[in-house]
């Protein structure tokens, strides 16, 4: 796998090169200086990263990995606390995509690619429970990964804090509200929540929403599929705004 980096010195020297780590594995139960001084520096760069068995290492790679293996990212992250400033400044009402549990890397890929379409300024996804960004994300993206800006946030609680304190509605796309995405006003600065097809929205994230919708079906299967879901709202968005 071209994004697949293994071994502590070449994963630590790509990272102080500047390169986003997309998934950092290292081995449980390992422990010397050089593991140290790698742990330090995802530490200070707050850069998360998971324990794993060796036998998922070598799952991963046959080689000498010495208890570390990270895919790399094929996308730059953004920080959304660097870019909401901006659109406001250049004086758009914000539109934000914001996804909670979204692991499927097509189904990832086919979002990013509704919402560079639907003009949406930055795709948000946590550090942790999220899809790789990988050359499958990429391909079925149809490129948009390189148009779009990604922000990926250590806490999206802190992060929905933030939207909210910036004057960002947070408007939950989930089946168990009442309100119809139609009679929701989406025209204002908006940052549309969308949750995993398994478990949908956490309920905490429920709670700091403002608004909950749902899109009204009528026929006998209840449910989406999430990247389905995310264009229809995205693209009530962008009808409301266009009047």
């Amino acid at each position: 796998m071209k994004n697949l980096l293994y071994g502590i010195h070449p994963v630590i020297e790509a990272i102080e090169a500047g390169k986003e780590p997309d998934r950092i594995f290292i081995q449980r139960g390992i422990s010397n200086p050089q593991i140290s001084r790698l742990k330090t520096l995802l530490q200070k760069l707050g850069i998360v990263y998971q324990s794993v068995p060796a036998e998922k290492l070598n799952r991963l790679t046959r080689k000498a990995h010495q208890g570390v293996v990270c895919f790399m990212s094929g996308v730059d992250y953004f920080k959304v606390a660097d870019i909401v400033p901006g659109i406001f400044e250049e004086g758009k009402a914000p539109l934000l995509l914001l996804l909670d549990g979204i692991t499927d890397v097509r189904n990832f890929g086919a979002i990013c690619r509704t919402a560079e379409c639907a003009g949406v300024h930055a795709v948000i996804i946590p550090s942790r429970g999220a899809a790789m960004v990988n050359a499958d994300a990429i391909k079925t993206s149809s490129g948009a990964l390189s148009r779009i800006k990604i922000c990926r946030e250590a806490n999206l609680k802190s992060t929905l804090t933030y939207l909210k304190h910036s004057g960002i509605q947070i408007v939950s796309c989930t089946e168990k509200a009442e309100q119809k995405i139609y009679s929701c006003d989406l025209t204002p600065p908006t940052a549309i929540l969308m949750g995993s097809e398994e478990v949908g929205i956490s309920e905490e994230y429920l709670r700091l929403s403002d608004h909950a919708i749902r899109i009204p079906m009528t026929g006998a299967i209840a449910s989406l599929n999430v990247s389905v879901a995310a264009g229809i709202v995205l693209f009530e968005a962008i009808r409301q705004r266009s009047n």
